[in-house]
């Protein structure tokens, strides 16, 4: 089982899934740049030992998709899905599969957020954890999380002399 439910007495973790999370972001249009607040289902990224010796007052999470909403509105085919992420084989996108509470999802590596470490509790004290990633499935997501940002990227592919 990946999944786990944690009491609300439990702390804050890596591999946290809480939902109506509010995040800001911008839009931009012809008339410049609009600030929006969403509330969005996150997953908590920042290290669980950062967590637990309160090393940090500020946490990273990435927003968690639904894998059906991502197909309706044309964001990735679900052969995409299907094939490449769930097989973990695209950088930034990480598939989750169906269970305790949580749906088939991606999580958006690349959209990631910076938010304070109170708000998550305040989420888990109204019963917004909906569960937890497990070892080692937290660190092969933490291991996927840190190749989609220290991969390096050469200029150009190496010339072969293969046909």
């Amino acid at each position: 089982m990946i999944y786990q439910r944690v009491l609300p007495s439990q702390s804050l973790s890596q591999g946290d899934i809480l939902d109506d999370c509010p995040l800001l972001s911008w839009e931009t249009a012809d008339n410049g740049i609009t600030m929006i607040e969403l509330t969005h289902r996150v997953l908590v990224l920042t290290q669980s030992c950062d967590l637990a010796q309160a090393k940090t007052s500020r946490v990273v999470v990435a927003v968690l998709h639904e894998a059906m909403d991502l197909v309706r509105q044309g964001m990735l085919a679900s052969a995409l899905i299907r094939d490449q992420i769930r097989a973990h084989r695209v950088y930034g996108w990480y598939f989750l599969p169906a269970g305790d509470g949580v749906p088939e999802s991606v999580v958006d590596l690349r959209d990631l957020h910076t938010v304070p470490r109170t708000m998550l509790e305040g989420l888990i004290a109204d019963g917004k954890r909906l569960s937890r990633i497990v070892t080692p499935y937290r660190e092969h997501l933490a291991q996927h999380f840190a190749t989609t940002y220290s991969r390096i990227a050469l200029p150009e592919p190496y010339e072969t002399q293969a046909p």
